[in-house]
């Protein structure tokens, strides 16, 4: 078998209404190249047909492999099982809901011709409801003022990645993941690809509200320790606040002889202002002792139930971690 030159990762969930569409247009992109190549679908759990799409595409298409996940694992992961099977010189990892253009992919591998070994989509325009559009852009800003990696704005999973990074990102053994933080992380010379992403080509988004803002704190706790730093000026600041209230309340008292703010009304904010600073910075500290907590227990990152298509495919799957 020849050594294949490209991996395309596609982690799904409940997108078989969008997986025949979506290889029709691999094949339209990728059959026409003299390379080697092969298509991974992780399957994250889905409760759809989509599985069993794969499953028929896959007796059809020789270069079409599939993982299945025994249950939900989150997109991050399945983009990290993904990583972890491909065998190409350079991995493209997209979504399955067509929001990233297969027609792209040759622009992609341009660029990593040309010596990139991180060749990143980034959006101009994307066709969302202003709401999402606008908290977006407010977390990648923000994101990338609060971190110290360089981490692009308006990006996606969809990408180019070289087999040298891909090596480094399967080293990696934390289990909150973020990879477009991680390939910022690891260096190398990148390049973006601007391009105007699309609505979905069928069904729903899977990425609701809460998802996202756990995806967005999970990646400030994942790169950032400026909320840790935060619990010390909160501190502070409580400090401050209490001595300015006792300096007040000592000259209402003696030199005004004023009972304004004095007894119970005074101590009732001191005591809701100071606990709620205690609650916020045990929170914050709650969040990252919650990780370590989870990366001390050594569960694997995700376990499989199918997996179909890889050559010399073992009779028992492999280990499941990022270790």
């Amino acid at each position: 078998m020849a050594p294949l030159t490209y991996s395309i990762v596609i982690p799904i969930y409940n997108e078989a209404d969008n997986l025949l569409a979506l290889h029709q247009q691999l094949q339209a992109v990728l059959g026409p190249r003299p390379d080697a190549y092969e298509i991974i679908f992780v399957d994250d759990g889905s409760r759809d047909r989509s599985l069993a799409i794969l499953r028929q595409l896959q007796h059809h298409n020789p270069n079409l492999r599939y993982l299945s996940f025994a249950r939900n694992f989150g997109h991050q992961i399945a983009v990290t099982a993904g990583l972890q099977f491909a065998q190409g010189q350079a991995v493209i990892v997209m979504d399955g809901d067509l929001q990233d253009p297969p027609t792209l992919i040759p622009v992609l591998i341009d660029h990593w011709r040309q010596g990139y070994k991180v060749v990143y989509a980034q959006r101009r325009r994307r066709d969302d409801s202003w709401i999402k559009q606008g908290t977006a852009f407010l977390f990648y800003r923000l994101l990338r003022q609060l971190t110290e990696v360089d981490i692009p704005t308006d990006t996606g999973d969809f990408c180019l990645m070289d087999r040298d990074v891909v090596q480094l990102l399967n080293q990696m053994p934390e289990k909150h993941r973020y990879i477009r933080g991680l390939r910022a992380w690891v260096g190398f010379p990148q390049t973006a690809v601007p391009f105007d992403r699309p609505n979905r080509f069928a069904g729903t988004a899977k990425y609701t509200l809460r998802k996202s803002l756990s995806l967005a704190i999970s990646s400030i706790l994942a790169f950032s320790t400026l909320p840790l730093r935060l619990s010390t000026y909160l501190g502070l600041f409580a400090a401050g606040a209490a001595i300015v209230m006792a300096a007040l309340t000592l000259y209402w008292r003696i030199v005004q002889q004023s009972d304004r703010l004095i007894g119970f009304t005074l101590i009732t904010i001191a005591i809701f202002f100071i606990g709620a600073v205690q609650l916020i910075c045990i929170g914050i500290l709650g969040a990252y002792i919650g990780r370590i907590y989870e990366e001390v227990q050594g569960r694997p990152l995700y376990t499989l139930k199918e997996l179909n298509g890889f050559p010399n495919q073992p009779t028992h799957l492999p280990p499941q971690s990022a270790h």
